[in-house]
C-alpha cells in the first residue's frame, strides 16, 4: 500500500464508504485507477468489494444483477450505473476465453492476481491509499506493459490478452516488456480461438490509439498472422520505386502513423495497399508496379472486414475509400472533374479521401512530396469552394426531379432516370445550368428530338 491522493466522483465514494461502514471492505479497481494516476478522466469507475452479490443488493435500494454469476452488480445512482464486483478467483479456463467456474474470495490480494497486467491490478479506497501489489504504478512511471505474474498462465487463461497487451501499449505509448512479449510470441496461434467480434473490438483500439503504427508489434510477435495474414502478405511485399520506401506493410505502418485517429480513416489507411501484393510486376530496370491494386485491395478490404464481423455500414465506407483512394489526384485540378469525382465516389465518402490520401503522401519517399502535397491542397481548397457554394454533384440537389419529368409527359420508368442523369451530366460540367427552367428546357427538347 502506498500513501497516494485519488480524487473519486461524489457516487464511487459513496458507494465505497457505505459498503465499508457495513463491515466488508471495497475498493475502486482496475483502470479508473490507472487512468487516475496518469492524470486522465476515467471513463468508468469499477468497483470490487469482499461483499456478495446478495449483500450489496441489500445495501443499495435499486441495482441491476448485471453478471451476478461472476459477480457482479450495477448499483443505480442519480441515474448512473456504477459496477460492484465481489472479489473472485477464476476457476480453469477451458476455453482460452472464459473462466468455467469463479469462486468468491475474501481477500483483495487473490483478486488482484487474477487480472491481466500490473497497470491494471491496482486498488483504491480514500481509508487504505493505493493498494499496489505488483508494480503497476512502476511500470507506469517506466513506460511499461507487463502482465501479473506469469505471462505464459494469463495468456493461456485467455487469449484475448495478448491484443489487450498490444493494444494497451499503442494507447500508452509503452514499450511491452520482454517476458510479457515473448509469451505472446509463443501462444500467438491461442488466438484462433477467440470471436472474430473480439479481435475486431481490439484492432480498432489498437488503430485508433496515439501509436497505430504498433501493429508491427502485432506482426513481429506472430499476432496479425492468425486474424489478419494479408498485412504479413504486405509487410513481406518490397518495394523497389523511386516514389516508395520500405515494404508495401511498412508503408502502411508510415501512413497510419500519418493519419487523422478516425476510425473509418485509420481502417482505410490500413487496407488502401492490400492488394498490391497480388498486383505486384517487376518492369525490366527492376522498378515494382502495382497496376490495379486499388481494385484489387477493394476486394481483399470487403472480405477481411466482413469476416472481422464489421457492420455493413462500415464496410462499404471503408471499401470506398480503399478503391479510390488515389483516384485523379495525379491530375492538376479541375472543377469540372471535382464535381464528377464527388458524384462518383459519393458525398458522404469523398472527404475522407483528402485524409487518406494525405496519409499515403507522408508515407512515401519523400521525392516529389511537397508538388503531391501541394496538389492535394488545391483540390481540397477547390472542394472547400464547391462546398460552400452548395453546387449539385449529386441528383438529390438537382433542380428537377423525377416528377417534374413526368410533369411535361415522360413515363414513369427507366427512361426518367436515365433523363435525369443526363441532366446532371451538364449541371456537372456547368453548376449555373441547375435551373428548373433551363433543366426542363432541355428536357423537352430532348422529348422533341431536338437535344
Amino acid at each position: 500500500m502506498e500513501s497516494y491522493k485519488i480524487s473519486m466522483p461524489e457516487p464511487v465514494q459513496f458507494i465505497i464508504h457505505k459498503i465499508m461502514a457495513a463491515g466488508f471492505e471495497a475498493f475502486a479497481v482496475g483502470g479508473c485507477v490507472r487512468d487516475s494516476i496518469l492524470g486522465r478522466t476515467p471513463k468508468d469507475w469499477d468497483i470490487t468489494t469482499s461483499a456478495l452479490p446478495q449483500q450489496i443488493k441489500a445495501l443499495f435500494p435499486r441495482t441491476v444483477d448485471t453478471g451476478i454469476q461472476h459477480g457482479t452488480v450495477t448499483v443505480l445512482l442519480n441515474g448512473e450505473g456504477y459496477e460492484v464486483t465481489t472479489y473472485r478467483i477464476d476457476g480453469r479456463y477451458e476455453d482460452g476465453r472464459h473462466p468455467a467456474e469463479v469462486t468468491f474470495t475474501p481477500s483483495l490480494e487473490e483478486d488482484l492476481r487474477r487480472r491481466d497486467l500490473t497497470i491494471n491490478a491496482m486498488a483504491y479506497n480514500d481509508q487504505r491509499g493505493l493498494v499496489d501489489l505488483y508494480g503497476g504504478r512502476r511500470d507506469l512511471r517506466d513506460g511499461i506493459v507487463r502482465c501479473v505474474g506469469d505471462p505464459l498462465e494469463r495468456f493461456q487463461e485467455d487469449a484475448l490478452r495478448m491484443m489487450r497487451t498490444i493494444r494497451f501499449s499503442a494507447q500508452l505509448g509503452y514499450r511491452i516488456e520482454e517476458n510479457t512479449k515473448d509469451a505472446i510470441g509463443r501462444l500467438a496461434d491461442t488466438l484462433a480461438r477467440v470471436s472474430a467480434e473480439r479481435i475486431q473490438a481490439e484492432l480498432v483500439g489498437l488503430l485508433t490509439s496515439p501509436h497505430p503504427e504498433y501493429l508491427r508489434e502485432a506482426y513481429e510477435c506472430g499476432v496479425t498472422r492468425v486474424f489478419l495474414p494479408e498485412f504479413d502478405k504486405a509487410m513481406e511485399t518490397g518495394q523497389n520505386h523511386p516514389h516508395h520506401r520500405g515494404s508495401v506493410g511498412e508503408h502502411t505502418l508510415w501512413a497510419l502513423s500519418a493519419s487523422k485517429p478516425d476510425r473509418t480513416i485509420r481502417l482505410a489507411v490500413l487496407f488502401h495497399d492490400m492488394g498490391k501484393p497480388d498486383t505486384l510486376t517487376v518492369d525490366d530496370q527492376g522498378i515494382t508496379h502495382f497496376y490495379g491494386h486499388a481494385k484489387k485491395g477493394e476486394e481483399i478490404t470487403r472480405k477481411i472486414l466482413q469476416r472481422l464481423k464489421f457492420d455493413n455500414g462500415t464496410v462499404q465506407a471503408v471499401c470506398k475509400l480503399v478503391l479510390y483512394h488515389d483516384y485523379a489526384y495525379a491530375a492538376e485540378p479541375d472543377m469540372a472533374d471535382l464535381r464528377r469525382m464527388i458524384h462518383k465516389i459519393g458525398e458522404d465518402a469523398f472527404p475522407g479521401l483528402f485524409e487518406v490520401r494525405r496519409a499515403d503522401i507522408l508515407g512515401q519517399s519523400s521525392l516529389g512530396r511537397e508538388e503531391k502535397l501541394a496538389r492535394l491542397e488545391s483540390w481540397e481548397s477547390m472542394y472547400q469552394t464547391l462546398s460552400a457554394e452548395r453546387q449539385c454533384v449529386s441528383l438529390r440537389t438537382l433542380a428537377v426531379s423525377g416528377r417534374d419529368l413526368c410533369g411535361i409527359g415522360m413515363r414513369p420508368g427507366r427512361e426518367i432516370g436515365e433523363m435525369l442523369e443526363r441532366l446532371l451530366e451538364l449541371v456537372l460540367e456547368d453548376p449555373s445550368c441547375n435551373t428548373k427552367e433551363f433543366l426542363l428546357a432541355r428536357a423537352r427538347d430532348a422529348l422533341s428530338g431536338t437535344l
